[in-house]
């Protein structure tokens, strides 16, 4: 017997709105939008383990041809000078700082006689993925050197599984250190009192390390003068946060994403990923993390009572033994920024956190705000209770979310009357 087509387009209908369809807060604006960009994101990752398993195609590298070719689909997001670009008087060059690709993008006022604001820009994407060059970053950082008359440098850092950590930091750091050399300032007439550092995601990850360690290193001379976190991951001894256990489900980062990011960006056992997820990779028995680090990162102290809302800390007394000496980088400041002790946050430049409700990094980026203060640092902490993570790169149509554009805006607003 076969079926007629209208009872096969019946149930073709009803199968992808089952996968696409994901109960959502309601909270979230433009819900079915974000239900299909989520969508599109779990059937490229499906596609990938699928190429993966079959021995076809990298996993990451997959995921890297199926977004970059869906972003070169997209009307808006092309903005080279000889398609008109969205800014097109801005002066963009490809180079090399220390050896590291960056983009750089020069404002269309020029710097005769006028020192110019200087920010360096690391783009996000879990240390595997995204592009200084491609999409809404490259969008964004023409946005900002144009309105605020601004040297942006964007780093193209290397990424999984080409190398892991602290490989992505080590090339942030030499690009920055080469930025902010007087030769390079003096080049592009930047003044050495106005330069920012700036990343999101992953990115903000790279932006905070880097800026701790500019700050403590007597041998740079010039110092960010403030830093801008947008959505920053900033730890991997605890999964079970308030916002990692809120948000485990939420579009478009999953709770055992993050957790697979850290695994990929140490080159850790992939496996490792369930033990990580009850936190057996931090218990109590483990003498190397000591209860001055653990309170660097209690959330039962850092948050305030609406973001810990009923949630009890998830405590391991044994664990997994070893896990800590098996992957070293868990504790490494670099690459956990917030671990960093009060001695170092105290001479970390001014800093804007960007943080939204629906996001499994809140909690980071709420702690570090809460430390960084802690330490006498000023910080403006921009909550947007009907955020989810990624939101601040969704500006350009048909991906483009309301609370995208006003994340956006209000990065470049405190940047103008700040940086």
């Amino acid at each position: 017997m076969r079926l007629k087509p209208v009872v096969l387009t019946v149930l073709l209908t009803v199968a992808v709105a089952y996968y696409v369809y994901i109960p959502l807060p309601d909270a979230i604006q433009e819900p079915w939008k974000l239900m299909m960009l989520d969508a599109g994101f779990r059937a490229a990752m499906h596609l990938a383990s699928l190429k993966d398993w079959l021995g076809l195609d990298h996993y990451v590298k997959s995921i890297r041809r199926t977004t970059e070719g869906f972003e070169g689909m997209i009307k808006g997001l092309d903005t080279s000078e000889s398609n008109g670009g969205v800014m097109p008087g801005v002066k963009v060059s490809d180079m090399t700082f220390a050896g590291i690709p960056v983009r750089l993008y020069e404002p269309p006022a020029g710097g005769e006689g006028h020192l110019r604001r200087g920010l360096m820009f690391f783009h996000g994407g879990g240390w595997a993925l995204g592009s200084a060059k491609k999409g809404s970053y490259d969008a964004i950082n023409r946005m900002v050197s144009d309105e605020l008359n601004t040297v942006v440098v964007s780093v193209e850092y290397r990424l999984y599984p080409e190398v892991h950590f602290p490989m992505p930091y080590l090339d942030c750091l030499a690009a920055a250190k080469h930025f902010l050399s007087s030769e390079i300032l003096a080049k592009y007439a930047i003044d050495p009192e106005r330069v920012a550092v700036s990343g999101d995601s992953a990115g903000g990850n790279l932006a905070a390390a880097v800026a701790q360690e500019i700050s403590i290193d007597d041998t740079v001379t010039v110092k960010f003068s403030i830093q801008a976190l947008i959505y920053p991951v900033l730890q991997a001894l605890d999964f079970n946060t308030p916002s990692y256990l809120q948000n485990q489900d939420m579009p478009i980062l999953y709770r055992p994403v993050m957790v697979r990011f850290w695994l990929q960006y140490f080159g850790a056992d992939l496996s490792l990923q369930p033990q990580l997820l009850v936190n057996n990779h931090s218990s109590l028995h483990d003498s190397a993390i000591t209860p001055e680090l653990r309170s660097r990162l209690d959330w039962t102290v850092l948050l305030q009572p609406k973001y810990r809302k009923t949630y009890k800390p998830l405590i391991v007394e044994r664990g997994s033994q070893g896990l800590v000496k098996e992957v070293p980088g868990l504790l490494d400041v670099r690459a956990s920024p917030l671990l960093a002790g009060p001695e170092v946050l105290a001479k970390c430049p001014r800093a804007y956190i960007l943080t939204c409700e629906y996001d499994v990094l809140r909690d980071d980026g709420l702690m570090y705000a809460r430390r960084l203060q802690d330490a006498g640092v000023t910080v403006t902490n921009e909550h947007y209770e009907d955020g989810f993570h990624g939101c601040f790169s969704f500006i350009v149509w048909p991906l483009d979310f309301d609370v995208g554009k006003r994340a956006l805006r209000g990065y470049i607003n405190w940047l103008q009357n700040n940086l």
